[in-house]
């Protein structure tokens, strides 16, 4: 059984809601199935990012920010999305077969047209090289939020086309692996933790810039003595780094009164900074040895290419591209 999945680099270091979102099931994963393939969607960030120096530094960052949570390089496969050009053609063997419609219905699509946003071409053909991401492997199980489930869906239905189109099998059907454990984590704001929103907590910021996130987290204006609603997001991020007896505790401390948010806010950054304290050790080990991560980069995209290369050619033979199918 093949796992796959992948994360863009927008930011010089992955947030709270990517960690208990995703990263610490991708950890656990590794040991679950036989094969896991985890990739640094770079190709994707050029929607948002348009700076070259920029876009290198934010795909060391991820690289390294898995590696510390402890995804293992002998256990699953670690990769930079553009060191596989095959995911291009791909790419392109899909968009023939994909309607318009489709994609008018993509979340991200209607979202930034509702926001009046410049949309470009990239953006509106995303989910295709997202389909070709996990297309190109055979991926069997795509792990996913329940609000990514529409990502899996439009991806089978690409593979589904294109089969039914040159009458082969061609391309494996995926199916969603729904992290029932995946948190939505909510920003400093209020609103989902997303660096698109600004409202991020991440995870190896300098202990300074995680106080200034941690202590402007937005509350109401109740006082000290006040009941306090243990449903409100500051109480959610508490929640993360607390057992359920903790959790029970401090649900009846809050409705009770006498609570500060102050006091809940140097707790949570104390619980924050010794969650992470081990995996920034392992960060900054790695961050001193760049060319042993660019090692282990390179050699994951030299499996994941070795997995794609059939893959594409059995595309290309479907097809009739090449000659015999072939390159």
């Amino acid at each position: 059984m093949r796992v796959l999945s992948g994360t863009k680099p927008t930011g010089d270091s992955l947030h709270l809601g990517n960690y208990f979102g995703a990263l610490r099931q991708f950890v656990s994963l590794q040991d679950k199935y036989d094969e896991s393939l985890y990739f640094i969607a770079d190709y994707h960030s050029m929607t948002t990012v348009r700076d070259a120096a920029l876009r290198r530094r934010y795909t060391t960052n991820v690289a390294l920010d898995y590696l510390a949570a402890g995804l293992d390089p002998e256990r699953a496969i670690l990769f930079r999305q553009s060191d596989i050009p095959e995911v291009c053609e791909l790419t392109w063997l899909l968009t023939s077969v994909t309607p318009m419609g489709m994609l008018e219905r993509a979340h991200a699509y209607k979202a930034a047209m509702d926001k009046g946003e410049n949309v470009d071409h990239g953006l509106f053909t995303y989910p295709v090289l997202m389909a070709a991401d996990i297309l190109l492997y055979h991926a069997d199980l795509v792990p996913v939020g329940q609000d990514q489930k529409q990502h899996i869906e439009m991806t089978r239905d690409m593979a589904q086309r294109f089969n039914h189109a040159y009458d082969c099998e061609a391309l494996v059907i995926p199916e969603p692996y729904i992290m029932k454990d995946a948190a939505v984590v909510p920003g400093t704001d209020g609103q989902k933790m997303s660096k698109s929103y600004g409202n991020t907590i991440a995870m190896f910021a300098s202990e300074k810039q995680i106080k200034k996130a941690v202590m402007g987290v937005v509350t109401d204006s109740k006082g000290v003595d006040e009941p306090k609603d243990p449903s409100a997001p500051i109480f959610d991020l508490w929640n993360l780094f607390a057992d359920a007896k903790e959790r029970e505790e401090m649900a009846q401390r809050a409705q009770a009164g006498g609570l500060g948010y102050g006091d809940i806010k140097k707790d949570l950054l104390a619980r924050v900074l010794d969650h992470f304290a081990s995996m920034r050790e392992r960060r900054a080990h790695f961050e001193a040895r760049p060319d042993d991560v660019e090692a282990i980069l390179r050699a994951g995209a030299e499996k994941a290419r070795a997995m794609a290369a059939p893959v594409l050619e059995g595309c290309r033979l479907a097809a009739g591209l090449g000659v015999n199918g072939l390159a």
